[in-house]
């Protein structure tokens, strides 16, 4: 791979979208259909937590997880990256290889999260 084609691959696909149930959703369908399963029941069961507990709390979690997912799913070569790294801890031999993995893995999330909460 080149240095130009590696430069344009982690270039967002789309423009980062509204954190809402709705923007987040639109944009899951476009970067990560696989994904829509799982954010629909996410959704409704952080709908229903949140009614169960009078509290909003679940549905910024819900919200705030599901930006920084779409984030990493918005930049080809991070997304690879990410899924790589998941990847790898699951067939991991070892604890510390395992490790190492989930740690490439989490500082990708950590930074993806980061970004859209000081977006």
């Amino acid at each position: 791979m080149s240095v130009q084609h590696a430069e344009h691959d982690d270039v967002p696909v789309i423009p980062r979208p509204d954190r809402t149930p709705g923007g987040l959703r639109a944009a899951c369908a476009i970067v990560a259909p696989h994904l829509l399963p799982s954010y629909d029941q996410a959704k409704d069961q952080t709908l229903s937590e949140a009614l169960q507990h009078n509290s909003a709390r679940p549905v910024h979690a819900y919200l705030a997880h599901w930006a920084a997912l779409i984030e990493i799913e918005r930049r080809p070569g991070t997304a690879r990256a990410y899924h790589r790294a998941e990847y790898l801890a699951r067939i991991a031999t070892t604890p510390d290889e395992a490790r190492v993995h989930l740690t490439t893995a989490s500082v990708i999330y950590r930074e993806a999260a980061e970004a859209v909460r000081d977006a």
